[in-house]
């Protein structure tokens, strides 16, 4: 299963190519693909016009949407951010931190373009679609 990051939904979505997007429109169809609810969020708080924000959140809707916080996720977090806090590394966001733990935990491979994710897969093992 391939967890697409929100990076990558937004740039899809706006008509952007990156190779991201590019693995991202391959894949559909052919690969299993999902997102978290906090994805979910991060991708339709960005639109302003309500028909556009529709159609986005139908679009989203054909994919599974996995809950991604809770208790146990939680503190798996703050237990990663704080392992990558002792090499020396600061993740600027919290969600990311909860998104990277989720995958992480799931065993699932993560599509993404923001670079935090990058040290997940460095010092923790986070599988990523390349």
């Amino acid at each position: 299963m391939w967890i697409v990051d929100s990076s990558v939904w937004i740039d899809y979505f706006n008509g952007q190519i990156t190779p991201q997007t590019e693995l991202l429109n391959a894949a559909l169809g052919q690969q299993e693909i999902g997102l978290g609810d906090i994805i979910l969020c991060e991708v339709l708080q960005g639109y302003r016009d309500q028909h556009e924000f529709e159609a986005a959140r139908d679009a989203l809707f054909q994919f599974p949407i996995y809950p991604m916080g809770g208790v146990e996720i939680a503190v798996k977090s703050a237990e990663n951010f704080r392992f990558l806090r002792r090499q020396g590394i600061t993740i600027r966001k919290t969600i990311d931190c909860l998104i990277a733990t989720f995958v992480l935990e799931r065993g699932f491979s993560l599509l993404y373009s923001d670079r935090d994710f990058d040290l997940f897969a460095t010092y923790l093992g986070l599988d990523v679609v390349r």
